[in-house]
């Protein structure tokens, strides 16, 4: 079935990873295939791509196959963590990369699929995993915890005032099997920043996905790794769709561009670090109006950007 996923930031992302032709590309989150597609049509159709996803249905969607005939296009069925993790072990060869992306987050193809679990907008089981053939459900999730353990996830993760109380709630509602019947549980609707509104439960569904799927717990280790990927003066480009991973995604790249730390009254460096990337994009760039009225996903998306340099890591 093709993907109905809209690319974001696509624009973007190939300005600033900048393909040239042949070039060699990792794509982390394949999903429906348009940030590949636009990438390997930059690269001029040849080179080579590396698309990874933990969803093993977005292969089929994206249509790449036979798409690019002159392009080595491979496709991997894992978490992006750990294909980076096997190519810094030089367990899965190949050159070092030119371009890599990764893009944080579910697909609007997840989204919508009632099957998934994902939206407390339609109705279906409480699944939540971007991986349906690993791991456990949201439901089976839901009956392991106890009151501080989900609290935890939804402070952490939902930032969700409050979150012992609603925590409560949710146990006591046990077993929940079903995404609208944790919508029920979800706070009423409030209004939102700028005099918008919005609905509490897109707080709750998110928290409790980030915590199934682990999402933010190799997410800094990932960004290391892509940096380790890319050839002298490659580029890593990260969209990220809320504070909390964006938060982790820039401090591992300022970690990764900052100078020697020795303390300056030492008459010379000591630590022998040197920048191993260099910021492109210090602030992060978002989504135009244009593009926001086109794709509502893209409201939250932030993108950022470094160049490998010729300083290896230490």
């Amino acid at each position: 079935m093709a993907s109905r996923h809209l690319p974001v930031l696509v624009e973007a992302v190939v300005r600033w990873l900048a393909p040239q032709p042949g070039a060699a590309l990792f794509d982390g989150t394949l999903g429906g295939g348009g940030h590949s597609r636009a990438l390997l049509i930059a690269a001029g159709g040849r080179g080579r791509l590396l698309a990874v996803d933990r969803d093993p249905a977005a292969w089929e969607r994206s249509g790449l196959e036979g798409a690019f005939p002159e392009a080595e296009v491979r496709f991997l069925h894992t978490r992006f963590e750990t294909a980076l993790a096997e190519l810094v072990a030089g367990r899965l060869g190949g050159r070092p990369f030119d371009a890599l992306l990764l893009d944080l987050g579910p697909s609007s193809d997840q989204l919508d699929d009632p099957r998934r679990g994902l939206s407390f907008q339609v109705d279906g089981p409480l699944d939540m995993r971007l991986d349906p053939t690993t791991g456990e459900p949201a439901s089976a999730w839901l009956d392991r915890q106890d009151e501080a353990s989900l609290s935890r996830v939804l402070r952490e993760f939902g930032e969700i005032p409050d979150a012992r109380r609603l925590a409560r709630r949710i146990l006591a509602a046990r077993p929940i099997v079903t995404t609208t019947a944790l919508a029920r549980l979800c706070p009423a609707r409030r209004p939102g920043r700028g005099g918008r509104r919005h609905h509490p439960a897109t707080l709750v569904f998110q928290a409790i996905r980030i915590a199934v799927n682990g999402e933010l717990e190799r997410l800094a280790a990932a960004v290391d790794d892509g940096v380790r990927c890319l050839a002298v003066g490659g580029r890593i480009a990260v969209i990220a769709f809320h504070s909390l991973e964006d938060r982790i995604v820039k401090q591992a790249l300022h970690r990764l561009a900052a100078p020697c730390l020795c303390p300056r009254d030492l008459p010379a460096c000591a630590c022998g670090r040197r920048p191993v990337v260099t910021l492109l994009t210090r602030r992060g760039v978002v989504a135009t109006e244009v593009e926001r009225d086109a794709n509502p996903r893209a409201r939250s998306a932030r993108l950022r950007v470094a160049e490998r340099t010729a300083n290896p890591f230490v």
